[in-house]
């Protein structure tokens, strides 16, 4: 039925991916940040994407993406509400509408966390859940939220039921590998110390109406840091304080929304110890793990989807 493009610019990775409706290959890499840094500027991301898209495609096409495409796609903007924007999105964008011209076939816009929900939902066996309402959780760099997904069309309308209220699980794993001298990104780096742990200590995370704050957790975190608590403690003590935090607010919400799936998706739903923990709690889902963090396969999908299931 045709194979078609799909690009996603994030705030911290350059992606490609080709579906064709069964299959597909996705094609990353991570942006540079300077040593010790927990970020880039705007306007410096923009510049490495646009200055990588080439080669990612390039490397693409060895994976089997064929010349002929019937659509191409792109992520748009972070999520699909209003005033939702980051200028990063912009190179994705405009490269996947030059290539959509120049091949005279559709393009496809969507929300950088819809395309979080559908390579989530595809790598796991679950796309049906793309056409049923269910819960997701958004754990990654920039974003910690527990939203209620509903179809919208081919793709996911997501309102934001819970999450934190202020710093995200990834902000506070990425500051936790700062002070440690890990680098950036540091979530690979702090689930593998965590596993050194030998004292198991954990802080419990304020729950209410699904909804909590990390700054706590963040001041106990500099607090053992400073106090010389070692390593690997500290990366355990941050990893089980998440996620009980994440796992009383799911429980929360199923007593609002009984019986729902639960999906996880972004970078940090790749940690080992979460999707242990929250697999026993509730039965959730997860993403193959290269396929949690930034990528461009559910673009892909949600391209494919837009195009060929209703031709929109």
């Amino acid at each position: 039925m045709g194979c078609v493009l799909g690009l996603d610019t994030s705030n911290y990775t350059t992606s490609a991916a080709w579906f064709d409706g069964a299959r597909g290959e996705n094609v990353g890499k991570l942006l540079e940040v300077p040593q010790g840094s927990l970020g880039l500027r705007q306007s410096e991301a923009l510049f490495q994407h646009v200055k990588r898209l080439p080669e990612i495609l390039a490397a693409l096409k060895e994976t089997g993406l064929p010349a002929a495409l019937a659509a191409v796609g792109a992520s748009t903007r972070p999520r699909e509400v209003e005033g939702s924007y980051m200028p990063c999105f912009l190179a994705g964008e405009s490269q996947a509408r030059v290539l959509a011209s120049a091949m005279e076939v559709p393009f496809y816009p969507c929300s950088h966390q819809q395309g979080h929900i559908a390579a989530a939902a595809w790598s796991a066996g679950r796309m049906d859940l793309l056409d049923r309402p269910h819960l997701v959780w958004h754990l990654s760099g920039g974003t910690t939220e527990l939203l209620y997904a509903q179809p919208d069309g081919v793709l996911v309308r997501a309102a934001c039921i819970g999450g934190t209220t202020d710093i995200s699980a990834g902000q506070l794993i990425d500051r936790t590998g700062k002070k440690l001298g890990l680098a950036f990104p540091a979530g690979k780096a702090v689930d593998a110390l965590s596993r050194q742990a030998t004292h198991q200590e954990s802080f419990r995370v304020k729950v209410q109406e699904a909804s909590f704050s990390f700054s706590g957790l963040e001041n106990k975190m500099n607090a053992l840091a400073e106090g010389g608590a070692a390593p690997a403690d500290i990366c355990w003590f941050v990893l089980a304080s998440i996620i009980q935090g994440v796992e009383t607010a799911t429980r929360q919400a199923l007593e609002r929304y009984p019986g729902l799936p639960v999906l996880c998706a972004g970078g940090v739903a790749s940690n080992q110890l979460l999707r242990e923990r929250m697999t026993a709690a509730c039965g959730a889902v997860f993403a193959e793990p290269r396929f949690s963090t930034d990528n461009a396969m559910g673009t892909a999908i949600l391209t494919w989807r837009a195009h060929h299931l209703h031709g929109i």
